[in-house]
C-alpha cells in the first residue's frame, strides 16, 4: 500500500496502483518542470495482502508472482476491451442519429449529449490508464493532471444533469402526453443544455483552481492513478480544509440533488402508470423509460459501491476504490449506448438502415 511521503519513494508505490506527484523541492506548483508519474497496479496483490484474505489456506502449488501477473494482464484486457467498447458503440450510436432523419427528436438529441460526455470522460481518463496498464508510461505534466481533474469534475456532474433531464422528458411523456410534443421542443434541448454547461461549469471551476493553488514543496506518493481532487491536494504543504469541503458540499449539492429528482420524477411515473386502467397501456408506457431507468440504475449503483467503499476503509482493501473509480468511469460508458440499442426499436432500425446503406454503397 503506497503512503504519502514527502521527499522519499515507497518502496511499494513503485509497483502499485498509486501513481506520485514528483517534482523539486519547494518548487513553485506552476512550473514547467513539476510533473506527476503514474505507476502500474499491484491491485490483485494488495487485496493478498487484505486483512480478509489472510486467514485462507496457501495451496503448496500456488505461484504467488505468476497469479498477481495472470491477474494483472487479465484486469488490463478487461479494462481494454471495455475502452473500445465505450467508443465503438457510443461513436455508432452518435453516427446513427446524426444521420437518420427519424431520430432528429429531443430525446435522441439528449442521448447524444449522453454519449458525447461518456466519450470525453473514457478518452481523459482511460488512455493514460491503459498506458501504465500496458507500457508503464507513468510521466504526466502537471497543467495535464489539473486538466484531468477539470473535467472529472465537471463532466460527472454534467452527466448527473442529463439523466435529470431525461427523467424529465420521460416524465413528461408519460403524465402529460398530451403537451409532449410543446413542452419538449428543440428550443428545450437548447435551453437544458446551456444549464447543464453553465451551471457544472461554474460549480466545479473552482475545483482544480483551488488545488493547482496549493503549495506542492516535496517528491509525493498518491494514492490513484488518476488526477483525483483529494488524492493530489493532500499533498500540498498546506491547508487543504477549504478543499474538502467545497469537494463536499459540491458532491452532494449537484448529484445528490440530481439523484433525488429523478427517483422523485419516477415515482411520479409510477404513480401515473398504475392509474391507468388500459390493457396494456401499463406495460407499454413503462417500457417507453425502462431504458433511461437502467442506465440510470448503472450510474447510482457504481457511484453509490465508490462512496460505500471509501466509508469502509478498514475492512476493504485501499487499492479497490482506486479500481472502482476508474470502472466507473468505462463501464456506464460502455452500457449506455448498447441498453438504449438493444431497447429502443427507433435506433435499431437506424443502425440497420446504416449497415444496409454500406453493402449497397460496396455492391
Amino acid at each position: 500500500m503506497c503512503q504519502n511521503v514527502l521527499g522519499t519513494r515507497d518502496e511499494g508505490g513503485a509497483s502499485g496502483l498509486c501513481p506520485y506527484l514528483h517534482g523539486s523541492y519547494n518548487l513553485n506548483p506552476h512550473s514547467s518542470e513539476f510533473v506527476v508519474e503514474l505507476t502500474p497496479s499491484v491491485f490483485f496483490s494488495s487485496l493478498k495482502t487484505s486483512s480478509s484474505l489472510k486467514s485462507l489456506p496457501k495451496l503448496p502449488y500456488s505461484n504467488s508472482s505468476l497469479s498477481t501477473e495472470v491477474s494483472e494482464f487479465l484486469l488490463n484486457c478487461f479494462v481494454s476491451l471495455l475502452f473500445l467498447l465505450a467508443m465503438g458503440a457510443n461513436a455508432t450510436l452518435l453516427i446513427t442519429i446524426q444521420l437518420e432523419a427519424s431520430l432528429h427528436e429531443p430525446m435522441y438529441y439528449l442521448l447524444s449529449l449522453l454519449s458525447l460526455l461518456d466519450m470525453v470522460l473514457c478518452l481523459t481518463i482511460i488512455p493514460k490508464v491503459l498506458a501504465i496498464f500496458w507500457f508503464d508510461l507513468k510521466p504526466i505534466s502537471f497543467s495535464a493532471c489539473f486538466l484531468q481533474m477539470f473535467i472529472m469534475n465537471n463532466f460527472l456532474p454534467m452527466e448527473s444533469c442529463t439523466f435529470l433531464v431525461m427523467a424529465y422528458d420521460r416524465y413528461v411523456a408519460i403524465c402529460k402526453p398530451l403537451h409532449y410534443p410543446s413542452i419538449i421542443t428543440d428550443q428545450f434541448v437548447a435551453r437544458a443544455l446551456v444549464f447543464i454547461l453553465a451551471r457544472n461549469t461554474f460549480l466545479t471551476a473552482p475545483i482544480p483552481i483551488l488545488s493547482a493553488r496549493l503549495h506542492y514543496c516535496g517528491r509525493n506518493i498518491i494514492e490513484n492513478c488518476i488526477c483525483a481532487n483529494l488524492s493530489v491536494s493532500k499533498l500540498s504543504c498546506g491547508n487543504i480544509m477549504l478543499n474538502k469541503i467545497y469537494q463536499l458540499i459540491l458532491a452532494w449539492t449537484l448529484l445528490g440533488s440530481d439523484l433525488i429528482l429523478i427517483f422523485l420524477s419516477y415515482i411520479f411515473i409510477l404513480r401515473a402508470v398504475l392509474r391507468l386502467n388500459t390493457k396494456g397501456a401499463a406495460a407499454k408506457a413503462l417500457s417507453t423509460c425502462g431504458s433511461h431507468f437502467i442506465l440510470i440504475l448503472f450510474f447510482s449503483t457504481i457511484l453509490l459501491v465508490l462512496v460505500f467503499t471509501h466509508l469502509a476503509k478498514e475492512k476493504v482493501s485501499p487499492d479497490v476504490p482506486v479500481l472502482l473509480n476508474v470502472l466507473h468511469h468505462v463501464i456506464p460508458a460502455a452500457l449506455n449506448p448498447i441498453v438504449y440499442g438493444v431497447r429502443t426499436q427507433e435506433i435499431k432500425q437506424g443502425i440497420w438502415k446504416l449497415l444496409r446503406k454500406g453493402n449497397d454503397s460496396r455492391k
